[in-house]
């Protein structure tokens, strides 16, 4: 868990640097993608964390590739890369998606 830990937390930090250059140094569609994409990355970084905490063991792995899927991709086009990795933006979105279902399966299952 120390890995996914870490991972969390340059994700975090990477997410406050995409949406503070797409709040300050991007304009239109690219600015809107980081500002997007560094919300996203930003709250399953730090639901990542607290999955850790709870002494989760898929969900945070989830979250974390999730939103470096969906993230990732809208930074790559906000640099100027192909829209086609537009096509895998939703991959990344099902696996945050699935990471929500897995946290609150094993909330359920875990005893007080």
């Amino acid at each position: 868990m120390k890995l996914v830990t870490v991972l969390a937390a340059l994700s975090g930090a990477l997410a406050v640097a995409a949406g503070a250059f797409g709040a300050h140094g991007a304009t239109g569609q690219a600015a809107e993608w980081l500002r997007t994409g560094g919300q996203y990355q930003l709250i399953h970084a730090v639901a990542a964390l607290v999955a850790v905490r709870m002494g989760m063991r898929r969900s945070p792995w989830l979250f974390v590739g999730g939103a470096g899927l969906f993230a990732g991709t809208l930074y790559l086009m906000a640099l100027g890369l192909p829209h086609w990795l537009g096509a895998i933006t939703p991959i990344g979105g099902a696996a945050l998606i699935a990471g929500w279902i897995c946290l609150a399966v094993g909330a359920a299952r875990a005893k007080p």
